[in-house]
């Protein structure tokens, strides 16, 4: 649905476009939730993004993998406690920080996202199969130059 707001064309176009991006995000992110959910015992997007990052990254900072999957401090510290209680991770002393947690992935963690890893990327080709390899690509740049827009 479009933007009823009457102002200048680039008023409404950028209007329509976020609503359009708005939308196209939450609908995405709430049939992958609703699968995470199903699929995986009500784990969140936000635990699957820190079980994700530690797969591929290794080992990290706990506010470095706040700032990955865009959490603040205290949702960071809540999302990496409820992965604690499932035994999926392990916080341990930075040792060049002590103010400073490292977050590993316990061995039943690293099994699970590991495991479950192939069957969310198959999710991922699915929601996006109706672009081409071009369109895909030129969504990617778009988001992109969007996302990195800095604020003057």
């Amino acid at each position: 649905m479009p933007t009823h707001f009457k102002g200048t064309k680039k008023e409404i176009d950028s209007l329509n476009a976020f609503i359009k991006m708005t939308r196209a995000s939450e609908s995405i992110n709430n049939r992958i939730s609703r699968s995470l959910a199903e699929s995986c015992g009500n784990l969140t997007i936000s635990q699957f993004g820190i079980l994700e990052a530690l797969l591929h990254l290794g080992p990290s900072n706990q506010k470095d993998l706040g700032a990955k999957i865009l959490k603040t401090g205290g949702n960071i510290t809540l999302v990496i406690d409820n992965l604690e209680k499932r035994n999926y991770v392990t916080r341990e002393t930075d040792p060049n920080d002590r103010r400073a947690s490292i977050v590993n992935l316990t061995k039943e963690g690293e099994e699970f996202i590991s495991g479950y890893f192939p069957e969310h990327v198959e999710k991922i080709v699915d929601e996006f199969s109706v672009l081409t390899s071009e369109e895909l690509k030129e969504l990617g740049r778009l988001c992109k130059k969007v996302g990195m827009k800095e604020n003057n």
